[in-house]
């Protein structure tokens, strides 16, 4: 049976699968170090409420797991699709890192390190996603702006700004 989307009911249930593992996978380092606040100053202007984090990463995860559906279900016997693939990985595993260094570690140096890693890999991946698929890369331009965003608090949190 066709959904209107043009996806089976069978590609509905795995594009599901792979949105609900990229949100596990992002979420794990929250659960599994924190996210402590309390050593911040967050009371500058431009530090969004508290309640704006989570919600704009579930968002973003979900577009991530979306996106990568599309590019996995290109088809992984072509080389471009294992490219992406292995690009994806890379940045996810900066993604995951993070919030160890910079709330676990309270290393807002080391963080900035990360984080700016994190954005030219999101980049790159961008970029190899496009070659598979367009509407993946796309997906990501969310991630990658909600990023510029957060090299831009780490190092007001590196300066003391």
């Amino acid at each position: 049976m066709e959904v209107t989307d043009g996806f089976s009911a069978a590609d509905t249930v795995r594009m599901l699968g792979f949105v609900v593992g990229v949100n596990a996978v992002g979420a794990s380092p929250a659960f599994l170090f924190g996210a402590d606040t309390g050593w911040l100053d967050d009371s500058a202007w431009y530090f969004p409420p508290d309640i704006a984090f989570p919600v704009a990463w579930t968002l973003l995860f979900t577009l991530m797991g979306v996106s990568l559906f599309l590019v996995y279900s290109a088809g992984v016997s072509r080389r471009d699709v294992r490219v992406a693939l292995l690009a994806f990985g890379v940045q996810m595993a900066l993604n995951v890192a993070w919030t160890p260094v910079f709330f676990g570690l309270r290393r807002p140096g080391a963080g900035l390190v990360v984080v700016v890693l994190l954005w030219l890999s999101v980049l790159t991946t961008a970029a190899l996603f496009d070659r598979v698929d367009r509407r993946a890369s796309v997906l990501l331009l969310p991630y990658l702006a909600w990023l510029s965003f957060a090299v831009y608090l780490n190092y007001a949190v590196y300066v003391g700004l």
